[in-house]
């Protein structure tokens, strides 16, 4: 299964149109998903031609890839549901945590809204807040990471 252009076209309109959130279609190699949530439509298909490489990179582009990427360490505190992440108690407050501030067990570090209702996301470890890996009012999934927290 494939479809053309206009096909995804008309499952983009249809989708606009309706009630419907996202929309998943998977077939062997070729995938297709559409979300409002996200504002973005990935096609996955098998490609047909190859694409040609650009003749070189620049030597930025060419360090960048060189550079392995360095293991992430400590624990990440995930989203137990799909929603819209708030890393601050309301609007005009201070964020729950920033980047350096100690965290213990039990402390809520942000809020997932579900279908008009608010959920407290509490930390399940102790230490300091590495990274922060969402933004606020961020449309998150289950089990999307939302803090990098090393141990102290």
């Amino acid at each position: 299964m494939s479809l053309n252009i206009e096909e995804i076209r008309g499952l983009i309109a249809d989708l606009e149109n309706s009630s419907l959130r996202e929309f998943k279609v998977v077939d062997g190699e070729f995938s297709l998903h559409l979300s409002k949530n996200k504002n973005e439509a990935v096609v996955n298909a098998p490609v047909q031609t190859p694409v040609a490489a650009p003749a070189a990179a620049t030597s930025e582009q060419a360090q960048v890839a060189a550079e392995p990427e360095t293991p992430k360490t400590g624990t990440e505190i995930v989203a137990p549901m799909v929603g819209t992440v708030y890393l601050q108690p309301k609007p005009d407050a201070p964020m729950f945590k920033q980047v350096g501030d100690k965290v213990s067990v039990g402390e809520t570090v942000a809020v997932i809204e579900a279908m008009k209702l608010m959920t407290e996301i509490h930390s399940e470890v102790s230490g300091t807040v590495a990274e922060i890996l969402v933004a606020n009012e961020e449309v998150v999934d289950y089990n999307k990471p939302l803090y990098r927290i090393t141990t102290d």
